[in-house]
């Protein structure tokens, strides 16, 4: 391949995508217990989920500096060209950190060619841009094509997700107790989405359905051509309901192209089990 693709675990893609696409994957760290994983390596999104349920609060950290530095150290004395789209700097130090690693590798290596890329998206948003960009670069496509599509996929992402327990929220920090007693007492839905890279709540519905189609109509408001489209919807442990919003999408768009991926650890350990994100390109110019 003429250019490698690097993303981070916040891209959410399991082993067998990464494999497929011959993507090279760095890992937050999750811990639990004092004990600290790899995401995507030395832990699986199900055990996270597992010890979600059960009571557990998992604090997660940015990739280390070491595994930049390993990472893209080995790709440039291979003379490997590649483009590292990382997870939201709105969200993670990740991207902060591998900009440092950038700048000193390529003052050690002044030859090197590679871009480290903020895409200001996260979980299967992330990932779809690596995807896409993986394909290009299996296509043969030069450095500077693919970086310029993975940089509008990046711009034109939109994420559009709920979850299933505000507790997991508020448990990170993100919503305040007496939302999270009341929304879950009313049975309400909140619905967010990512603006600059930040978390944004978007709207309060009640009841699961409601939810649903309003994350359809949200799709006809924003998306751009959904029937030709690759759509990506991920899931926390929670592929039944995953596939009921492609079933939807399928019958109102004709879309052809869904990407089915579980939200990982790093991303899951503040959205919760049950969560259930939708990612498609928007028609902004």
């Amino acid at each position: 391949m003429n250019v490698q693709i690097v993303c981070d675990s916040a891209s959410d893609l399991s082993p067998e995508t990464l494999e497929r696409y011959s993507l090279t994957m760095v890992p937050l760290k999750v811990t639990i217990n004092g004990e600290e994983y790899e995401d995507g390596k030395t832990i699986s999104p199900r055990d996270v989920y597992e010890k979600m349920r059960n009571g557990e609060t998992p604090k997660t950290s940015q990739v280390s500096s070491q595994a930049f530095r390993e990472t893209f150290t080995e790709l440039v004395k291979n003379d490997q060209p590649f483009i590292y789209f990382a997870f939201s700097s709105e969200l993670s130090g990740t991207y902060q950190s591998a900009k440092m690693v950038e700048e000193e590798i390529k003052e050690e290596y002044p030859h090197s060619q590679f871009e480290v890329i903020d895409t200001k998206a996260a979980s299967l948003g992330c990932g779809l841009v690596a995807i896409r960009a993986a394909e290009l670069a299996e296509d043969g496509y030069s450095f500077e094509d693919i970086l310029e599509a993975g940089k509008y996929h990046a711009a034109h992402m939109e994420h559009i997700f709920t979850v299933a327990d505000l507790e997991y929220l508020y448990r990170g920090g993100r919503v305040s107790k007496a939302s999270a007693f009341v929304g879950s007492l009313l049975k309400i839905k909140p619905l967010l989405h990512m603006e600059d890279g930040k978390l944004v709540p978007l709207e309060k519905i009640r009841g699961s359905k409601k939810v649903w189609k309003r994350m359809i109509e949200l799709m006809k408001e924003r998306g751009k051509d959904l029937k030709h489209q690759r759509i990506g919807i991920s899931h926390g442990d929670d592929l039944e309901t995953a596939r009921q919003l492609a079933d939807m999408i399928r019958s109102e768009f004709e879309t052809e192209d869904i990407r089915f991926e579980m939200v990982g650890s790093a991303v899951g350990a503040h959205a919760g089990p049950g969560t259930i994100a939708l990612f498609f390109l928007n028609d902004t110019p």
